[in-house]
């Protein structure tokens, strides 16, 4: 099986709208709607940003598949499918194969963490058990267990291993990373203030939690780059940083959940053990998404 390109661009680790009652999946229908209508590159169902790790199963499941339906290939999907039971992410995996998901997002293990040699056997089952390709989602400081470069280098043997999210946030790990894949994995920032470095390495694009209220901005400062247009992507890297910032000023996804139901796309619901943004931390992050004509 030759490796294809997952996507390129922006992707969104999009939020799962929540209330009172669960999910809320007219929300969530509405808001998958206006993210490809502004020009996202894919999407990402259930990730962190999309409080995947307090989805009861079935909320999982069925969360999954609504989304695949709901986009209808308009977009890729990926599943956001990894947990620290392998053998749980392994049955998550196959159910999102089976439903049409395009992709899967396996963080690394966390509490229980894991060695290297673990990463590789249980990165390994889980794509033995995939008929779709994984990104390997490095998170090291949620999940406390760093990817190594060389342990990237033996699990691009596997043909269903197709990309990283990285975010390590160490630009000299990241650059270690590219010298010594030599291209065997395609790459996507995990930070939002890391795109354009990373990209000017030869990254693929970002999985972003910005894109959630800025998808067309985000797409388009990546297209640009890839179009040469160098100054305009870093113009826009630079004059939304304080934006990025604000959106990481407290756990994600609590700011952006905050800034979605500001724009009117979801309630700021949240679920424990994270609570909704500290009120003095989300005047700052509302009075940015003014200045950038959000609100």
């Amino acid at each position: 099986m030759s490796k294809n390109t997952i996507f390129t661009g922006a992707a969104t680790a999009i939020i799962t709208p929540m209330n009172e009652k669960g999910v809320d999946y007219e929300a969530f229908g509405k808001l998958l709607d206006w993210q490809i209508e502004e020009g996202i590159d894919a999407l990402v169902i259930a990730g962190t940003t999309g409080e995947g790790s307090t989805l009861s199963d079935e909320e999982h499941r069925e969360v999954l598949k609504y989304a695949v339906d709901r986009i209808a290939g308009r977009v890729p999907v990926i599943a956001g499918t990894g947990s620290n039971d392998t053998a749980y992410a392994i049955d998550l995996t196959k159910f999102a194969c089976d439903i049409g998901a395009d992709a899967m997002l396996v963080v690394t293990p966390y509490y229980n963490k894991a060695t290297q040699k673990g990463l590789i056997a249980m990165y390994n089952a889980i794509a033995d058990a995939s008929t779709k390709p994984l990104i390997l989602y490095n998170v090291p400081s949620r999940t406390g267990v760093n990817i190594e470069p060389a342990t990237y280098v033996e699990l691009a043997k596997h043909e269903n291993i197709q990309a990283i999210k990285e975010a390590n946030s160490n630009i000299s790990k990241i650059v270690e990373t590219f010298a010594l894949l030599d291209g065997a994995l395609d790459v996507y920032s995990g930070n939002d203030d890391q795109v354009i470095p990373i990209l000017s390495m030869g990254g693929k694009g970002v999985i972003s939690v910005w894109s959630n209220p800025c998808p067309k901005i985000v797409s388009r400062m990546c297209h640009a780059w890839f179009e040469g247009n160098h100054e305009e992507a870093v113009r826009i890297q630079c004059e939304y940083l304080p934006l990025v910032n604000a959106l990481f000023s407290e756990v994600n996804p609590i700011p952006v959940k905050a800034a979605m139901a500001a724009m009117g796309f979801a309630e700021e619901t949240i679920r424990l053990p994270l609570t909704p943004m500290d009120e003095a931390k989300k005047a700052v992050l509302l009075d940015i998404m003014r200045g950038h004509g959000l609100l």
